[in-house]
């Protein structure tokens, strides 16, 4: 029965090694999310970090500042959530869709 519970235990090692490896490669990966047409950019660190905002000259002549802040948000929310979707879904390649609070 011990054997058993040491090869539990370095199992669930390895997985929070590989677990750990995963999120240290995501928090490096870039998103881009886009709005009103690629009229705003926004680029993001795989740690929530936005690093890049791009806002084309039309928006900017328009002069139409609420607008410009729906796309701003709009764009940024966007590129946040393919962050999330991506981490996720190699979360889920990782552990198999086995989630247990306080090991991972």
């Amino acid at each position: 029965m011990q054997g058993g519970m040491q090869n539990l235990m370095r199992q669930a090692n390895q997985l929070q090694m590989k677990i750990k490896k995963v999120q240290e490669e995501l928090a490096q990966r870039e998103y881009e999310g886009t709005s009103g047409g690629g009229a705003v950019t926004v680029k993001v660190k795989g740690e929530n970090q936005v690093f890049a905002l791009k806002i084309s000259d039309e928006v900017m002549k328009s002069g139409d500042v609420e607008m410009l802040q729906d796309l701003v948000l709009t764009a940024t929310n966007d590129a946040l959530k393919r962050a999330r979707d991506t981490h996720a879904a190699e979360m889920e390649k990782v552990t198999g869709g086995f989630n247990m609070p306080g090991l991972f």
